[in-house]
């Protein structure tokens, strides 16, 4: 929340108080909505990092986009099956 009002700030600094809070609430609402997406597809937990998108905003977004997706591809399937049966 700190670097979105601190931005803000730098970008208007004659925003009022309650405007400037009402944008940064939306901000991470949509934050968090776009890490429920990222989690699911990368199969993660969406329980633990919708609300860590939600507090922490873009710091929980460059963590899941830094993180290595758990699941694996078609192809990635394929080539550990074909491995197995050697």
């Amino acid at each position: 929340m700190l670097g979105y009002l601190s931005g803000l700030h730098f970008i208007k600094p004659d925003l009022e108080p309650s405007v400037l809070l009402r944008t940064v609430s939306l901000m991470h609402l949509l934050d968090a909505a776009v890490c429920f997406l990222i989690a699911g597809q990368s199969g993660r937990s969406r329980a633990v990092w919708t609300p860590c998108g939600l507090f922490l905003g873009i710091w929980a977004l460059g963590v899941l986009f830094l993180l290595p997706n758990k699941r694996k591809s078609p192809t990635q399937a394929e080539d550990c099956k074909l491995k197995k049966k050697k």
